[in-house]
């Protein structure tokens, strides 16, 4: 496993570069995810406008005046701590080999370097506006494709996916989060997927109804996207290993999948991010080993192999994505091709949900239920009843 690039590239090429420590595998997969979700979904709300399905907005736009000090001080501060922490790392490269993370968390670096980059950022801010500064300002009206909002759209479908994500990890391990709850709020780990996909399409939504946007038609544009988003950024939880794996399994692999490699079907993910040997390591899960296992530091590895899920799940969700998107100008019904995509999504995750290592909301019998199978289970009813709704109301429009 790797659980920074930096692994990644001293394993594959040789190169050792401490900067690259820096970039965790989960994180940097998420990133590139959401850069080629964005690009998809903006070419499906180019294609949308381009059929009339949505308009452009206009927005008023002043120019000919200098920049605020507001401006200038945002600008400042942002200098200073582009110099303070990363400008200074050349100069303080011992400290920074050490611990990276460390470095970047602490108060370390050159305040000098970090104050004359604030002054330059600044000045660049305040010059850059006294070319173009007119006797007297003036408003213009801007035209913006549906496309251009998808930057707009990208941040807050991050920035409330994050939230949602931890909102909804929080109250799954809710004990854990009593115990320490800033420690749990604030930590980069931890992080349920459905939250962030339930808080970061509703906070998408809000923008797009705000703008004027039929919601339907941007649901339906963001579908493809949303399951080729989730395929690669569970790429990212299978090389980093980090603890989003399936339940053991010591069965032998069936014969009819003799062509592909055994870890596909079993797993023991070494030198996983966790850095443990324990497959379940949540005491809330419903398989957790109470024995403390004890790892070789020179080998850390799982004691037995698991359910690689996150690949399956990757493999499933781009097939999916690839399905929604062959088929997406066959729907002629504004939301049906979202309400498909929420039947999906369910099906795959509440049948995934089978084999991986689970966190248990209560029981129904000898019945094991959990926050993402409830979660997929009522996806799946709205997609239906959606499918029904949409049917009810379809309007030709392709």
């Amino acid at each position: 496993m790797y659980p920074t690039i930096y692994d990644a590239v001293k394993d594959l090429f040789g190169i050792s570069i401490p900067f690259l420590k820096l970039l965790q595998s989960f994180g940097f997969f998420v990133a590139i995810s959401f850069l080629i979700s964005a690009w998809v979904f903006a070419k499906e709300l180019a294609r949308k406008e381009k059929l009339g399905l949505l308009k452009a907005t206009i927005r008023k736009v002043t120019t000919g005046i200098a920049a605020t000090s507001s401006e200038i001080a945002s600008q400042i501060l942002f200098g200073f701590l582009i110099g303070w922490k990363f400008i200074s790392i050349p100069f303080l490269s011992t400290v920074f080999n050490e611990d990276p993370r460390a470095y970047m968390l602490s108060f370390e670096g050159n305040i000098y370097i970090g104050i004359a980059a604030g002054c330059a950022f600044g000045f660049w801010k305040w010059k850059s506006t006294q070319k173009n500064k007119l006797a007297e300002s003036k408003e213009i009206e801007e035209t913006v494709g549906a496309a251009e909002h998808i930057g707009n759209m990208t941040m807050i479908a991050a920035l409330f996916g994050f939230l949602g994500a931890k909102i909804f990890h929080m109250l799954e391990n809710f004990s854990d989060f009593l115990e320490a709850p800033g420690e749990m709020f604030l930590s980069f780990s931890g992080l349920t997927m459905y939250g962030g996909l339930i808080l970061g399409g509703i906070a998408v939504l809000v923008y797009a109804k705000k703008q004027g946007f039929n919601i339907f038609h941007v649901m339906d544009a963001c579908a493809p996207g949303l399951f080729l988003a989730y395929g690669i950024g569970r790429l990212g939880c299978q090389i980093s290993g980090d603890g989003d794996w399936g339940i053991v399994n010591l069965a032998p692999k069936p014969g009819w999948l003799n062509f592909l490699p055994d870890w596909i079907w079993a797993y023991d993910y070494p030198n996983n991010v966790n850095q443990t040997c324990n497959p379940y390591t949540n005491p809330n899960s419903i398989e957790y080993i109470q024995a403390q296992l004890m790892c070789d530091p020179e080998n850390i590895r799982l004691a037995a192999p698991v359910f690689p899920t996150p690949l399956y799940e990757s493999f499933v969700n781009i097939i999916f994505f690839f399905i929604l998107w062959s088929q997406r100008k066959k729907f002629s019904s504004p939301g049906a091709l979202f309400c498909v995509y929420l039947i999906f999504n369910g099906l795959e995750r509440f049948l995934v949900e089978l084999i991986r290592v689970n966190t248990t909301l209560f029981k129904i019998g000898m019945y094991h239920v959990t926050q993402a199978e409830i979660i997929a289970l009522c996806l799946m009813t709205l997609g239906g009843l959606g499918l029904v709704w949409t049917k009810k109301r379809a309007i030709k429009i392709l």
